[in-house]
């Protein structure tokens, strides 16, 4: 199958990243954006298939958050993946086990990298007396960062050709591989930051006539660890799955749940 997309799509698709954060809003976080990036793509890619760029936008409007600086990798890589006819579920599964690795990698590299690195030796300059030490940070923090969204890009394609080219018959085995990651990360994250807690308690008289105290939790967490900010997790993700609830619906019943059940003594 011939390639609908050239090497200036994928540069121009490079260079929209920088668009990423424009309609950034807590509902989807950047997914509105993400879709803006790599629409002018899709539209050329699907200009005689009007249901499959419906299908396409509709699955990728969806809630993400990564680096800007590393989103061509993503952006390249799926729209690859697009163009040489693999499903829209398989690069949506690849695309979401990628959010998180290439936000921190990204982070690291601008904010912990070439931000403190440029601000040290500019600002020496300035207090040297140097009034270009502004301009210089500028210029160059400017240019490493748009180095490197140009290079994400170009590996970001390379690497989305060569892995359809040489993996395309196990593409779904990598889908449903990167699935499970996706699920495990987000498993420890409910489990370790999703906090509640039952908070009932009973008195219980041991044979010693000595009085106990029972909290409901403590007989839970040796039956099955973290069972609330489990279930918690589930009904959240069936309603925004299924139910199609917005951030602001969540929130609203995060609080009723929270504030009703520490009222009635059932949440600790």
């Amino acid at each position: 199958m011939a390639s609908k997309l050239n090497k200036k799509d994928y540069f121009k698709t490079s260079l929209r990243s920088y668009l990423l954060q424009n309609a950034f809003n807590y509902n989807a976080y950047q997914g509105v954006s993400y879709l803006n990036v790599i629409m002018p793509a899709l539209k050329k890619m699907y200009k005689d298939e009007p249901e499959k760029l419906k299908e396409a936008a509709d699955a990728n409007i969806e809630f993400y958050n990564t680096s800007p600086h590393m989103l061509p990798f993503v952006t390249n890589m799926q729209l690859a993946m697009y163009d040489n006819n693999q499903s829209i579920e398989d690069a949506r599964s690849i695309k979401m086990a990628l959010m998180g690795p290439m936000a921190g990698i990204g982070d690291s590299i601008g904010q912990f990298g070439l931000a403190p690195l440029f601000s040290t030796i500019f600002a020496g300059l300035a207090l040297d007396g140097l009034s270009f030490a502004p301009m210089g940070f500028w210029i160059c923090i400017v240019g490493c960062l748009l180095a490197l969204r140009i290079g994400m890009g170009q590996l970001g394609y390379k690497l989305g050709t060569s892995i359809i080219e040489t993996l395309s018959d196990r593409i779904r085995k990598i889908s449903a591989a990167a699935n499970i990651v996706g699920v495990t990360v987000i498993s420890g994250l409910a489990t370790n930051f999703v906090k509640m807690k039952f908070g009932i308690e009973y008195s219980t008289t041991l044979a010693s006539g000595e009085e106990q105290i029972v909290a409901l939790q403590t007989i839970f967490d040796k039956i099955m660890p973290k069972l609330l900010p489990v279930m918690l997790t589930v009904i959240v993700y069936y309603l925004i799955k299924e139910k199609k609830w917005t951030t602001y619906q969540l929130l609203i019943l995060l609080f009723v749940i929270g504030i009703v059940g520490s009222a009635l003594g059932i949440l600790g």
